[in-house]
């Protein structure tokens, strides 16, 4: 059976602070960012051809769909389906090639920052409040080292995996086998763009995203109490996987399902959809599987447009016809069914949620 909503890593003492702490500049992580970059700035110059681009171009989106997306996040860290376990160990090793950390230090950096940026105030090194390349220096160089962290526990069935502690310990080396591999087939071009250009897009472009994805956006979710909000970056969906629409990630982080609207692309949830039609993935969660007090939040918003336009609200957001979209694109894409949105139901709603504590408050 899936747990995904009932498992719980960090626990936080009373005196855990999520504000006061030093960044630590790791030489380690510099060298590893920096040797990738040489290689795809030199290497790829001097060595390019439309058959190293695509080279490219595939491994980038098979590890980072495959391993990054669906592997590392919807999988290890959120648990939002299940799946055999022989398939779980590959789809995080192909994560773990995008270069950017181990299955334990990918867990404890993840549940760190999302306990970090749901407290009221946090470091700035979890906000994306900094300029841009001091952002980047930051999480692409240094850690973190809080006063007061959190304990963060990992279940027994990662902690106690041995395939993980070896994925974990050989994190860097990973890559070699595929440079020896690229380079038999396609020369030193293979090595530069197979492993060094795929290596520095993917971890800026994730660093990226996620800088920009808590500063900038559309935003349909308040997640109430939290210092940091997440924001949907349009158009985005297909060149990061789905991992462009954060906060539907922030209201609902147990769902598999990203993209929760029909025009949202998110092509990690496709990927699972596929699994599951040939039988590899089962117990797949997502916002209308989720508690109720989650869709009570979902309908939340909904009929908050509707009773603000009722009250002559004179925001675009809230005409009559923002809100006949919002609920279309409800009933379209996963939380209610038409019968359930017509007519007096939505007044019975808008004064039955007055009894109700809903962690989301719509934000216009």
């Amino acid at each position: 059976m899936n747990t995904a909503h009932n498992m719980t890593r960090v626990y936080a003492a009373e005196d855990a602070n999520p504000c006061r702490g030093r960044v630590i500049w790791k030489p380690s992580k510099s060298a590893w960012i920096l040797s990738m970059y040489i290689g795809a700035i030199v290497g790829g110059w001097l060595t390019f051809s439309w058959q190293m681009f695509a080279l490219f171009a595939v491994t980038s989106v098979f590890t980072l769909c495959a391993g990054h997306s669906v592997g590392m996040h919807r999988r290890l860290i959120h648990n939002s389906f299940n799946c055999p376990k022989w398939l779980e160990y590959g789809l995080v090793y192909f994560g773990c090639l995008v270069g950017l950390a181990g299955p334990f230090s990918i867990i404890y950096m993840h549940e760190l920052r999302d306990w970090s940026q749901r407290q009221p105030h946090c470091h700035d090194y979890f906000a994306s409040r900094q300029p841009l390349f001091k952002d980047w220096f930051w999480l692409l160089n240094c850690d973190i080292r809080l006063e007061h962290p959190p304990t963060i526990r990992y279940e027994p069935r990662i902690a106690n995996d041995r395939i993980y502690h070896l994925l974990e310990r050989t994190r860097f080396l990973q890559q070699i086998p595929w440079a020896v591999l690229f380079y038999f087939m396609f020369g030193w071009g293979g090595v530069f763009w197979g492993i060094c250009m795929r290596v520095s897009v993917c971890t800026t472009g994730h660093w990226l995203m996620g800088y920009v994805a808590h500063r900038w956006g559309d935003r349909t979710w308040d997640v109430a109490g939290a210092g940091v909000q997440g924001y949907n970056v349009p158009w985005c969906g297909l060149i990061t996987m789905g991992e462009c629409w954060h906060n539907n990630h922030h209201a609902f982080p147990e769902s598999a399902k990203l993209g929760i609207h029909p025009a949202q692309a998110d092509p990690g949830w496709w990927l699972i959809c596929l699994l599951h039609k040939v039988g590899l993935t089962w117990d797949i969660q997502h916002p209308e599987t989720l508690p109720n007090i989650a869709k009570r939040g979902c309908i939340r918003t909904l009929l908050w447009h509707f009773a603000l336009y009722d009250k002559g609200c004179s925001l675009p957001c809230c005409s009559k016809q923002s809100a006949e979209s919002y609920r279309t694109n409800l009933v379209r894409s996963w939380c209610y069914r038409p019968q359930t949105i017509v007519g007096m139901q939505v007044m019975r709603e808008i004064n039955s949620l007055r009894k109700y504590y809903c962690p989301f408050r719509p934000r216009f």
